[in-house]
């Protein structure tokens, strides 16, 4: 089996002013292609902050990871980080909006697949209109 992640002695610390917080330490970790990787503990224990750390979104402050074949990486945040103050279409426009990519394909290109995901009666509701299983299909 191909390996397309190595996770080696993962660890982050939190610094505040007053102290450090040991949020993972010790964390390793093979993945290879076609399994599925749950990672699960109680509340705290640094599950979001491991998948922050592989997603880039913030440093380690140790460790070796390691991305195997130009793999990529991806998880759903746990907030659905919608603006409320925004429709459903609008909210999934926001990435072409700030990257200067809108054009007309692109905006059907997204009301397709709010189509696809059943959203797209919803697309000028606003967030609060929607469950939160659709809020999450909207991200």
């Amino acid at each position: 089996m191909n390996k397309i992640l190595e996770v080696k002695n993962l660890r982050k610390i939190y610094h505040t002013k007053k102290d450090e917080i040991l949020a993972v330490d010790d964390f390793s970790f093979d993945l290879y292609k076609g399994e599925f990787v749950s990672i699960v503990g109680p509340s705290g224990c640094g599950k979001s902050t491991i998948l922050s750390i592989l997603c880039n979104l913030i440093d380690h402050s140790d460790g070796k990871i390691k991305f195997n074949n130009d793999s990529k990486i991806g998880y759903m945040l746990q907030d659905d980080s919608l603006f409320d103050f925004r429709n459903i279409l609008s909210n999934c426009l926001i990435g072409l909006e700030i990257n200067k990519n809108l054009n007309q394909e692109n905006k059907e290109y997204v009301e397709k697949l709010l189509k696809d995901y059943g959203l797209y009666e919803f697309k000028d509701k606003y967030p609060d209109n929607l469950s939160g299983g659709m809020r999450q299909r909207v991200v």
